[in-house]
């Protein structure tokens, strides 16, 4: 039975940005030093955390049912979910079942114990519950964003000429799929000029 460790972010953007594969690999390192542990395997998913299917997560619960583990480090508990108090619950008996203790780098109290279970859940109401406000933060920058007539994504990628062009085909009826050829452009860019312009049931 081995020492392992499970890692998580939600993109390559938060990678590079907030607490990314890097840090939480650095910190779990130096926790495990500590109690004299080395990590001998390592499970990393660049998925969001609403979820459990994923690929990573998938092989460390297979290889904690084959009885592999002895220690499963992880940065924070909303590293394995955060879908909810019964999705968090159900991954950390699992574990237990499995003979797998699961110690925690940046959560509080251990995530063993007779009072473990209640403090658990309120982290995992918490995380989902943050995750709940970052959707719903992220819905109202979009609607705001629509409002004033500004559009998300990648950059146009045509010219003002070729913009021009795109709503005078658009306007004689052309769908965006036939202006996009004609201009030999991407559909989303002919998109992103002409739908501020044209009724809401124009085709597409």
């Amino acid at each position: 039975m081995g020492v392992f460790a499970y890692i998580r972010v939600s993109s390559r953007t938060q990678d590079e940005r907030g607490s990314g594969l890097a840090t939480q690999k650095a910190e779990i390192e130096r926790a495990a030093k500590a109690k004299g542990e080395r990590i001998e395997r390592w499970f990393s998913d660049v998925e969001t955390g609403g979820k459990l299917e994923r690929p990573e997560l998938a092989r460390l619960r297979a290889a904690v049912a084959r009885g592999d583990a002895q220690t499963l480090w992880i940065w924070s508990l909303d590293r394995l979910a955060r879908s909810g108090i019964v999705d968090t619950l159900t991954v950390l008996r699992e574990f237990r079942a499995g003979g797998c203790e699961v110690r925690s780098v940046s959560d509080p109290f251990p995530l063993d114990g007779p009072f473990a279970e209640p403090a658990i859940a309120l982290l995992a109401w918490c995380a989902q519950k943050q995750r709940d406000r970052i959707r719903e933060n992220q819905a109202a920058g979009i609607a705001r964003m629509h409002r004033e007539g500004r559009h998300g994504g990648r950059p146009v990628e045509i010219g003002p000429e070729k913009q021009a062009r795109a709503l005078e085909l658009r306007k004689q009826g052309l769908s965006v799929r036939q202006v996009a050829r004609t201009l030999k452009c991407s559909k989303s860019s002919v998109w992103k000029v002409t739908a501020p312009h044209m009724d809401t049931n124009s085709a597409v």
